[in-house]
Formats: structure tokens, C-alpha cells, sequence
């Protein structure tokens, strides 16, 4: 009797279970759409990318393509660590505000009084005019060039990077600033380097030690890493390369990958899918704690910032306006609330696309130079915004 009397469960059990494992028709086909434009720009042998896209806290997509290294076999995939270049700022910019949230620093803190050597045109430079690119820092690169050239001698390469300390030497030694302070707006990676020696100095750990603590660690982030060349090291890495003569070559390191607040930081798709958690859940900090850093940046006479009118380099969109908080691109994208911010440095190409009123997020890691990270993230984007449940 008992027998018989199981029997009829078992397919009712079949028909029950079959829907919890089968995805949504609409989702299946953004699914498709994703892989149809992610495909094309894959090969199987080659450096490639790896792809997150999150939706309500939901991970729709996740993959890699192509190899961590040339000539090896292990594919990229959600574990693979990429270095982010750029995309590291966000955290910098997040240690600094755990730091105002310990009371160590406060925003308005200048640099003379953080690094008294610093000369006469950085005296009035804040920990605010770093955060928002309104420092008028001049560009650590520039000055590395004149530096050689005024030495006659190459004196740093792929082999002898420049380190953070060396950089803030080499800004102490110049003469003057790209602007007054909070008068003009000009992307800056000596800023961000000198935010991350603020970090080391405020906090009494070295950088990478705090962002371990305070901010991987917490939110989960087991395996990024500020990666430092023989204290530490980056597990399951991707290694960079950059095409030549139409054949991709290892273009890995190259003299200033050794800095570390600018884009030192190497992580993966399942700890960045954490930090995506962690920034809208609030774990690090409250809600009201992150607007500043998500409220566009005005110069010291009120008016919105533009990108310097002379292109090149960083420069995005020469003149035109720009929207930046702090290691956060703010501008909307097709009449939608947005934050951002990409990473393009030798042999590697990175992007975060967040809509968190749309509640969806893109991320993009490329172990390849000049990877086009935000026009395909773009095309993402909008199927995401035409596929809105």
C-alpha cells in the first residue's frame, strides 16, 4: 500500500522541480543577445576578458574568454584576477573616506600639512581637490620624463618602476601646479598616488594592508589584492598584452605599474561582484556617509568642470563637461543615473558601469591594450534598459 501510494509523486515531483532550474524566457534571451555580442570578440587562444552582469543582486551573465597568458591553458573565467588599472581609484577614494569616518582626516586637510616638504603650489591643495581631480597636480609621467631627460639616463623601465615615494619626490621637486586649486578640472593620477601614501600615513599600515582590512576583507573580496612585486602576490592572474604588427606580444608591466593608489589593485569577477554588493548594500559605509562621494565635483567659482581642451592622454571629451565625485565617473547614460569608471593601462582594459536606480551593474576585465571595455559595456547597458522587467 505504502509503495503504491508513492508512485504517483515521483513526476509530480519532476514537474515541480524542472521550473526552478529553468530561466525565464526574457532572461534567457537578454542571456543570448549578451553572448552574441561577447562571442565575436573572442578567440579561444588569444588574451581575452571576462564579463559580469548583475541584475537586482541577481548575476545574469558571468564568463571569460581567451587565456590569463600566451601560450598557456588556463582560460580566463570569474576567478581570474586582472589588474584594474584606473578602476582602483574607487577604492582608494573609499579608504579615504573610512579614514574621515575615524576621524584620522577630514576632507578640507591640506597637503602641506600631510607632507610638509611639499612646496609652495601645493600648500593649499585639499584632500577634497585629490578626491575630485581639482588639485591641478602636475602629471607624474610629465615629470618623469623630464626628470631623464634632465639626467640624460633612463631611469625607470619595466625592470625599475617608479614607486609611490619616488612620485611624491618628484612632485615635491616641481616648481608649480597645472592650476590654482578647485579653479579647473584635469584627471589625475598623481593625485590618486598621493591619496594613497595619505591612506599609508593616516592609518599608520601600508595601503595595501588597509584596503585588506577595512575593505576587501569585509566585503568579502578573498582574493584581490594591492599587488607589490616580491611582498605579495596575484593569485590565478591574468597576464597583459597589446598587439603589434597585427600578432599579440606580452606587454605586462611597465614602468609605472608599480604604483599603487592610482591602479595598483588586482581582482576578479566574483570579488568584484562583492564590492557591487557591498556599495549597494552600504556595509562600509552608510548611505548618507557616501554622498559626497557621489555628488559631482564644482569649481571654487560654482561652475560646473570640463575636460582640459588639449586632447590626449586621459583626456575623454576635450572641453566638454565632465561629471566626477570621488574615483567615480557621474554622468548619465541615456537619461539614466550612472556611476562609473574604466582603467587603460599597458596590456590591460577595464570598466564598472553601475545604474543604481536601474539596479544593474556591468563589469568588464581585459587582459588586452586598447580593449574597447566601454562601447561594448555600452551596448550591454542598453539591452539592459530595453529588457527592463
Amino acid at each position: 500500500m505504502n509503495t503504491l501510494r508513492r508512485r504517483p509523486l515521483f513526476p509530480l515531483c519532476v514537474i515541480l522541480v524542472i521550473p526552478l532550474f529553468a530561466a525565464p524566457p526574457a532572461e534567457e534571451k537578454l542571456h543570448n543577445q549578451i553572448v552574441s555580442i561577447l562571442e565575436p570578440l573572442a578567440k579561444g587562444d588569444a588574451p581575452g576578458f571576462a564579463v559580469l552582469v548583475k541584475r537586482d543582486g541577481k548575476i545574469l551573465f558571468e564568463k571569460g574568454y581567451g587565456v590569463r597568458k600566451l601560450g598557456a591553458a588556463p582560460a580566463n573565467d570569474a576567478q581570474t584576477n586582472f589588474r584594474l588599472a584606473s578602476f582602483t581609484k574607487q577604492f582608494t577614494a573609499m579608504a579615504i573616506m573610512l579614514l574621515v569616518h575615524d576621524g584620522k582626516l577630514r576632507y578640507d586637510d591640506r597637503l602641506a600639512d600631510l607632507f610638509p616638504g611639499f612646496p609652495a603650489y601645493g600648500r593649499r591643495i585639499t584632500v577634497l581637490n585629490l578626491l575630485t581631480h581639482t588639485s591641478g597636480l602636475p602629471d607624474y609621467e610629465d615629470l618623469m620624463e623630464r626628470e631623464e631627460q634632465t639626467r640624460g639616463a633612463t631611469l625607470w623601465s619595466a625592470e625599475h618602476q617608479i614607486q609611490d615615494d619616488e612620485v611624491l619626490a618628484l612632485l615635491e621637486h616641481a616648481s608649480a601646479g597645472r592650476f590654482d586649486p578647485g579653479t579647473s578640472w584635469a584627471y589625475s593620477n598623481s593625485g590618486y598616488v598621493v591619496l594613497g601614501l595619505i591612506v599609508a600615513k593616516a592609518s599608520g599600515m601600508p595601503y595595501r594592508d588597509f584596503l585588506q582590512k577595512r575593505i576587501f576583507t569585509p566585503a568579502g573580496m578573498r582574493h584581490s589584492v594591492v599587488y607589490q612585486k616580491g611582498i605579495n602576490e596575484a593569485t590565478n592572474r591574468a597576464f597583459g598584452n597589446s598587439l603589434d604588427g597585427g600578432k599579440w606580444t606580452p606587454t605586462d608591466q611597465s614602468s609605472t605599474s608599480a604604483t599603487l593608489g592610482d591602479g595598483g589593485i588586482y581582482s576578479n569577477l566574483d570579488d568584484l561582484a562583492k564590492w557591487d554588493e557591498a556599495l549597494q548594500k552600504h556595509t562600509l559605509l552608510s548611505e548618507k556617509e557616501m554622498e559626497p562621494a557621489l555628488t559631482p565635483v564644482k569649481l571654487a567659482d560654482g561652475s560646473a568642470p570640463r575636460w582640459p581642451i588639449a586632447p590626449g592622454g586621459d583626456n575623454l571629451d576635450p572641453g566638454g563637461f565632465v561629471s566626477y565625485g570621488f574615483g567615480w565617473f557621474l554622468d548619465p547614460w541615456q537619461n539614466q543615473a550612472r556611476m562609473w569608471h574604466s582603467g587603460n593601462t599597458m596590456g590591460f582594459s577595464t570598466i564598472i558601469q553601475r545604474f543604481p536606480r536601474d539596479g544593474f551593474t556591468i563589469i568588464l576585465l581585459a587582459n588586452q591594450s586598447d580593449f574597447d571595455t566601454k562601447g561594448i559595456s555600452d551596448r550591454i547597458a542598453a539591452l539592459l534598459l530595453t529588457n527592463r522587467e
